[in-house]
């Protein structure tokens, strides 16, 4: 371990034009990180639950040569506003669709990652004019598991009253497949996050979809998923700890003509875990090509 180089947050946006911000997005200031140019067609990356926009540091090069790319903190999440209310999947749409009228676009591609697909969807299914493309990353929101609401709950409340490395480190590790991509700039990059004052109240408001009341009652229904208009990509993992690829499959069987990919090796972060597939799929995807078209 002590001969292999240090893996930094850096390395993927080293040669890349990015910008970290604040946006008010009609009342939340939200934090995001964004790459590309206004001129092109908008698109919104959102994170899971306890997460924060560097889920998709990784990503910003490919993408921002193709999108007006945009990662945010959802609200009690990152650097955004913690409003003292529990989050439901209502709040979170509402959020944003705030950002979306911030930025003055009427429809986006979305791709969520776990509850930020649970978000996307639920955006695609209410508001399917808003929509443009949507990808639905490992995303939650489909069932109602026990075991693993527990385990959620349980490591991100532990790291929250408590922002030690240990802890911490523990809950970026149960996103990966390989313990090697939890590496020491993002447990920092987290910590720093966990650590601010008033940050396990924010975190308490958002496990309340560990509930399984609160859970039930946000869940995505099949007729949800039926309503879905936009073109649709499932994207699964052969080592997600929150549900095998069968739901990932069943998923996609829900939503009206949605395309079904699998990467293997990765867990719950594949847009870390292997970005570079990723960005080909991804990128390929949202501007309606063939998903091993190689990348420019």
């Amino acid at each position: 371990m002590a001969n292999e180089p240090y893996r930094s947050l850096w390395e993927a946006v080293r040669h890349t034009e990015f910008s970290q911000g604040w946006l008010d997005a009609r009342g939340y200031r939200t934090r995001y990180l964004h790459s590309g140019k206004a001129s092109l067609p908008p698109l919104v990356l959102l994170h899971g639950v306890g997460g924060h926009a560097e889920a998709y540091l990784r990503n910003l090069a490919a993408h921002g040569r193709h999108f007006d790319t945009w990662a945010i903190d959802l609200i009690g999440h990152g650097w955004s506003d913690k409003p003292a209310h529990l989050y439901e999947i209502a709040h979170y749409v509402d959020h944003l669709l705030r950002f979306m009228d911030a930025k003055g676009w009427d429809r986006i591609r979305i791709s969520g990652e776990s509850l930020g697909g649970w978000v996307a969807s639920r955006l695609a299914a209410d508001h399917p004019d808003r929509v443009e493309r949507l990808v639905l990353n490992t995303a939650g929101g489909s069932r109602a598991e026990p075991a693993v609401m527990e385990r959620i709950k349980s490591l991100s409340m532990r790291a929250a009253a408590d922002p030690s490395w240990d802890l911490i480190q523990a809950r970026v590790q149960w996103l990966m497949a390989d313990n090697k991509d939890a590496i020491d700039d993002l447990v920092a990059c987290r910590q720093g996050i966990y650590a601010q004052p008033g940050f396990a109240e924010a975190m308490s408001n958002a496990m309340v979809l560990q509930d399984m009341a609160v859970r039930t009652r946000n869940l995505m229904q099949a007729p949800d998923y039926g309503r879905i208009q936009a073109p649709t990509l499932v994207l699964w993992t052969s080592h997600d700890p929150t549900a095998d690829v069968t739901e990932g499959r069943r998923i996609a069987e829900m939503i009206p003509g949605a395309q079904f990919v699998v990467m293997q090796g990765c867990g719950h972060w594949p847009q870390w875990e292997d970005s570079e597939r990723f960005d080909r799929w991804h990128v390929n995807f949202l501007l309606g090509r063939d998903l091993e078209t190689p990348l420019s």
